[in-house]
Formats: structure tokens, sequence, C-alpha cells
């Protein structure tokens, strides 16, 4: 069984491919193959040793993955060998095999390929969250995407817009814009070469946006927060600049808006019923051709430390993801 190890906090170009011993499932576990891995920013901050969970070293990163169930163990009669599975596991994933608890086991949608599923539920599931479960966006407002062209972004872009929004679209190139256009944004900003307050200004009519998208941090969440209407909600997703933004909080006053926190993982755990009722309405969505996620590239498991540094140098459009067969 092939993996690839983390042995040492680190980058990316510091991980290894190693040959291990197949794994086997315990009780109440399911030794999944993995046919498709999504690559996901944290990962990259996991390697590192900055991410908030730290897995004992060695460890193999990747937490998004779909596969086959190769093996059951005791106790499990929820699957059997054989299934086509999602699973999220937190790590382990960049490898041939993995194993997982059964209760962690999402089955495939019909007609959806590994590709596919290891790249759809954390971004659009985080999104869908966000923007139904802590926004509650509604019809005809209108919704700001910062790091629109990533992942979560690009998924935000196209929910927003599934969910009746306006959207405005911002990142960092004409190349990312022209993405977003495509996935459904109604304007766009370039934050490299536009000023982000007066372009939201210009954009609103001075009237500002109803909902920020935030899983960018840094220099550009002050602007994006000025921008906003009266009663407006802020959106912390994360901080892939790397940069933790310091808020004046007397905006929150000004403007009457809230800044809401996103925190998707914590929110399947402590609320799966609901989080089975959002993943129906994404897979139906999915299903019917609503949404569908952008996968730019495609990688085989020796190429993980370059879609890693492809991630941290924030190259990646959309999704990216290992697979087992380039």
């Amino acid at each position: 069984m092939k993996a690839v190890i983390c042995k040492a906090y680190g980058p990316p170009e510091s991980l290894v491919v190693e040959e291990h011993e197949p794994l086997q499932a315990g009780a109440g576990q399911v030794v999944v193959s993995v046919k498709a891995c999504g690559v996901n920013f944290p990962d990259t901050l996991i390697i590192q040793g900055k991410y908030q969970f730290k897995p004992p070293l060695p460890f193999s990163p990747g937490s998004e993955i779909a596969g086959i169930v190769k093996e059951v163990g005791p106790g499990v009669a929820s699957v059997k060998v054989g299934d086509p599975v999602i699973v999220f596991t937190g790590h382990g994933g960049f490898a041939e095999e993995v194993v997982a608890e059964a209760s962690q086991l999402i089955p495939m949608p019909p007609q959806v390929d590994f590709p596919l599923a290891a790249s759809f539920v954390l971004a659009y599931g985080t999104s869908h969250y966000a923007l139904k479960g802590r926004a509650q966006l509604q019809p005809g407002e209108t919704l700001l995407v910062l790091g629109a062209a990533g992942g979560v972004g690009l998924a935000a872009v196209e929910l927003g817009k599934a969910m009746g929004a306006r959207v405005i679209a911002a990142a960092s190139s004409a190349d990312k814009l022209d993405i977003c256009r495509q996935y459904g944004a109604d304007e766009v900003i370039n934050y490299t070469s536009e000023d982000l307050r007066e372009r939201i200004k210009t954009l609103t009519n001075g009237e500002g946006v109803d909902v920020v998208y935030d899983p960018v941090g840094g220099a550009y969440a002050e602007p994006a927060l000025r921008g906003m209407a009266w009663g407006g909600r802020y959106l912390v997703v994360g901080f892939t600049t790397g940069e933790i933004p310091r808020i004046p909080l007397n905006l929150t006053l000004l403007k009457g808006c809230s800044i809401v926190g996103v925190f998707w993982g914590s929110f399947t755990a402590r609320e799966p019923q609901r989080n089975q009722e959002y993943l129906s309405e994404l897979f139906a969505w999915l299903q019917a051709g609503k949404v569908k996620p952008l996968i730019s590239a495609k990688y085989p498991l020796e190429r993980a430390p370059e879609a890693l540094r492809d991630m941290m140098e924030r190259k990646v459009k959309g999704k990216v993801v290992l697979v087992a067969e380039p």
C-alpha cells in the first residue's frame, strides 16, 4: 500500500512516498481503497504543524476521499465490500488505502465519478452551510465572494446564484475572474488592480453588500466590511493569505452588521441531522446539474507535493485532486 507521508513538519517538498503494509479494519471500521482525494488548503497547513488539529507524526495528509469499500470490520452492517463511498478522515487520504469509522461514510450519489465525489462535499458543504445556515441568504440580496476562484469561493459563487442572490466575485487575476463569470458571477472585482471598497460602492450604488463570504482574510477583510449594507452578515470562513485580520469593531455598530463564524467541520459533528438535510439538498442539485465543481487538475499520488505547492501559491482554480490512476 503506497502512501504520501509527512515525517516532520515542513513544506510540501519534505513529503515522501513510501510502501506500507495493507490496512486492516477494526470493530466498527472499514478499509476504503482510495480512488480520488481532494486537495484542500488545510492540507497545506497540517503538514507544517499550523492547523488546529495536529495528528501524531508520521502521518499522511488528505481528508476528502472517494473510493470503494475494500474490507469491513466486525459489527459493520451499514456498508458492504464494493460500495462506492465518500469519507472525511481528517488525515490519511493521500494514500492507496484509508481506515475510517463506518459512521463517517457517505454513499456516493449515482452517476458521480470518483474525482467529482472527492471535490464536492467539503467545498460545497462549507459554502452551503455558510450561505444558508449562517447568513440566511435571501433571493435578491447581494453577495460578495472574496477568493472567488478557489474551491470554496467558486462553490459560494455558484450556490449564491442558485439561491437567487446577485453575486459579486472578487479575485486576483483576470483569468480567475473569467471563471467566476462562467460560474454565474454577475459582477467581478480584481482586488489587485482595483480599490475593493470603492468598487463595492460603485457596483451597489452606495448601498453596500448584504453578505460577504471571506475565506481569504488579510488586507481584504476591512474594506469588504466597510462595504457592507445595513444589517449585513460577514462570513469568516478562513485565512488563505495566512494573516488573521484585526477588525475595528465600531464598524459593526455603525452598520448594524454581524460577523459570523463558519466552521463546517464542527457543524457536521454537532448537528449531524441538519448536515444530512443540507447534503441531501446539495446532492439533488448536483444530480440535476444545478451545480458542478470545477476540477482544474488531476495529479497522481507521487505528485502530491506539487499539488500542495500550487495550493499554497494560490495557483489553483476550483479544485485539484489526487487520483489513483492519472
